[in-house]
């Protein structure tokens, strides 16, 4: 062989140091700037969950009028304080032992599951409601180690992974325009465009600019695009809301700051209210609710979290092209190991179930390719439990324009789908739309498993799906039953 024919060869570079070839970084084609410029990424994109978790979990009383944390008064500073240092140390977790970009923090649809679905139960406090995001993350833990997780996962239609990314790329467009205002719901008629229709307001402005600029900015190959877009439409932001003073949105107010109000006039360090951690009842639910009800719930629970992360680990893996000399997600096992874990975790910190966050795909699409930029996001979320104003000075406006642009980076895999095959087309169609729809990726991944089985089942080509993939549809048709059930047990 010559030297020009050897020289083609697509032999990875050689690893730089440890760090180097702990975290695979040469191997997967990054670099240590590129890792912390993801890193930086994502929590930008994410860090709104610091402020938003304790709105949700934090806000509400439970059957029996307490908040969590024990008290008659919400105790939002220790629901945040909570949220930066579960989420800074799971997602450290996940980086070191899954070597995976995924940032791990509270899940905001089963945190509101958890709010609105299981708290209010009669005699079910948050204590009790926390017993159960443990014992679920308990049994994840056991579905990873004795394999079944992972073989789920490999019984899936890779057109079906395909169509889950797709799939999570317009849920995630939609977020980002939801949370910018862009969007926004129109009571009986469903979604409009801005307020009344209408797209206006200072917010909504600094939401279009960080949207174009990241999009001219894109075009042009510019490296570092998101990061960019995030800081310099936040400095817009913040010299706006100092000139104009426009404040929080309100009925009065329809065009003000969505979230965060973009301003430096606050105090900058705070000692952290850590009283939120070990507070949980491990059997106190089933106490509370009955055996029965209380089995239904963890099976929510765990099926919800259970295919969210399938979902998430999907995207991320096919938004910066990591796979492995098999074309598998590397280190898989590894990774569901850390999101069970965090689970676990989430229920012991009293901030709910935390798992795989999708907007660890703004990193990605900034160059993230590894662990390392998990650690950055980690570190930065643990900065926050004494700098909590640094993530509230980031507008939800500012950031939410990245998600867009994810969303148009994974949708871009849609012609990997074969559309002139209806037995697999119509099941990806489904699991498309019913995502953003339905404001689920949950929802999503079961309504196409539930038709892929049905069209094989009824066309009597049973064996063109794997068994496993009938018992999943099983459980998911079992799933979206379960409130139903749950209300007749309750009620009876």
């Amino acid at each position: 062989m010559s030297s020009a024919q050897t020289s083609q060869q697509p032999f990875p570079p050689e690893p730089r140091g440890r760090l180097d070839r702990y975290f695979e970084i040469s191997a997967r084609g990054s670099t240590v700037s590129r890792e912390m410029r993801g890193g930086i990424a994502t929590f930008l994109a994410m860090s709104y969950i610091i402020v938003l978790n304790p709105l949700i979990i934090g806000a509400s009383a439970d059957s029996t009028g307490q908040y969590l944390g024990g008290g008659s008064e919400p105790n939002l500073p220790a629901v945040a304080a909570a949220t930066s240092l579960v989420s800074g140390t799971l997602t450290i977790l996940m980086g070191v032992l899954g070597k995976f970009p995924m940032a791990v923090s509270s899940s905001l649809g089963l945190s509101a599951f958890i709010t609105y679905g299981i708290v209010i139960l009669p005699g079910m406090t948050w204590a009790d409601a926390m017993g159960l995001v443990v014992i679920e993350g308990v049994i994840l833990l056991i579905l990873v180690l004795t394999g079944f997780r992972s073989a789920i996962f490999n019984a899936v239609p890779p057109e079906l992974k395909v169509a889950i990314s797709v799939g999570i790329g317009l849920f995630i467009a939609l977020i980002g325009m939801v949370n910018a205002g862009f969007i926004q719901n129109a009571g009986g008629t469903g979604l409009e465009l801005g307020v009344d229709g209408f797209v206006f307001g200072w917010p909504l402005l600094i939401f279009l600019v960080a949207l174009f600029a990241l999009f001219v900015m894109w075009s042009a190959n510019v490296r570092g695009a998101i990061l960019y877009s995030i800081v310099s439409a936040t400095v817009l932001a913040i010299t706006i809301e100092a000139v104009l003073s426009v404040g929080p949105a309100s009925e009065d107010q329809p065009y003000g700051w969505d979230l965060n109000v973009p301003s430096l006039d606050q105090e900058w360090f705070a000692l952290p209210d850590l009283s939120l951690l070990g507070e949980f009842n491990l059997l106190g639910s089933w106490e509370s609710v009955g055996v029965v009800a209380a089995a239904l719930l963890v099976f929510t629970l765990l099926l919800a979290n259970f295919f969210d992360l399938l979902g998430t680990m999907v995207g991320v893996s096919n938004t910066g092209g990591i796979r492995d000399e098999r074309g598998e997600i590397p280190h898989s096992r590894r990774i569901m190991v850390s999101d069970a874990v965090g689970t676990i975790g989430g229920g012991m910190g009293g901030t709910s179930v935390n798992s795989g966050f999708i907007e660890s795909t703004v990193g990605v699409g900034d160059g993230a390719r590894t662990g390392l930029a998990n650690v950055v996001t980690g570190a930065l979320f643990l900065a926050t439990i004494v700098l909590a104003p640094l993530a509230a000075v980031i507008p939800t406006e500012a950031a939410s324009a990245t998600l867009v642009l994810v969303g148009f980076l994974m949708m871009q895999q849609i012609t990997r789908i074969d559309w002139t095959d209806a037995e697999i087309a119509i099941p990806a169609f489904m699991t498309i739309v019913i995502m953003p729809f339905s404001y689920s990726i949950t929802n999503g991944i079961g309504a196409g498993f539930i038709t892929f089985t049905v069209i094989k089942a009824l066309r009597g080509k049973f064996t063109d799906a794997h068994p496993l993939m009938y018992v999943t549809s099983a459980m998911f048709l079992l799933y979206f039953v379960s409130g139903p059930i749950q209300d007749a047990l309750g009620g009876g």
